[in-house]
């Protein structure tokens, strides 16, 4: 296997071939949400992971990482640092930091920054069913909205769910005092 070409964009280091690489999350691309937080996604466009997602997450108390869901394929998600909020079945479970939290396909969930400041959340997602897109359902539930992480009615559709939010936006890494990455 070749090594993969990286290009530094003004955002950050990206891949833009298939193959081998290495990058400092401190120089990868990064996205910014107002309402979502910050998030470095290990993939370029031209060179996209077909099995696995990896994406490290930057949730300030009360960002939500997405819109409360299930799909058909499995995640899991390591808190780094800071607290999170996890919301689960309907459920509501405390995380701090070292927590591991295990999604298998179906399950619904969400997590939303908590404690005094950032939380970092290190998110990998299998993409074992191909088009993940065709089994993600976005879960209208009482728990999720109170937090601001549901959409108002269910719906196959992320455009639908994330609809009334603000786009992501290519964006250079956070730099909070504290973070491992700072």
């Amino acid at each position: 296997m070749d090594e993969a070409q990286m290009e530094q964009s003004e955002y950050g280091r990206v891949a833009a071939s298939e193959g081998w690489f290495t990058v400092n999350v401190r120089d990868a691309a990064w996205v910014r949400n107002e309402y979502f937080g910050d998030a470095c996604i290990f993939e370029g466009d031209q060179a996209g992971f077909p099995q696995i997602g990896y994406t490290l997450c930057v949730l300030q108390p009360g960002q939500p990482n997405g819109m409360y869901h299930r799909e058909g394929n499995q995640e899991d998600f390591l808190v780094l640092q800071g607290e999170a909020l996890l919301i689960v079945e309907g459920q509501e479970r405390r995380l701090k930091a070292w927590d591991f939290f295990h999604s298998p396909a179906g399950t619904e969930h969400i997590l939303v920054g908590a404690g005094d400041g950032p939380c970092v959340v290190f998110a990998i997602g299998a993409r074992d069913n191909g088009d993940d897109s065709t089994d993600t359902l976005y879960v209208r539930d009482k728990t999720a909205l109170k937090h601001g992480a549901g959409p108002e009615q269910d719906t196959p559709h992320s455009k639908e769910a994330y609809a009334p939010f603000p786009k992501w936006v290519n964006g250079p890494p956070p730099s909070f005092d504290g973070l491992p990455f700072a």
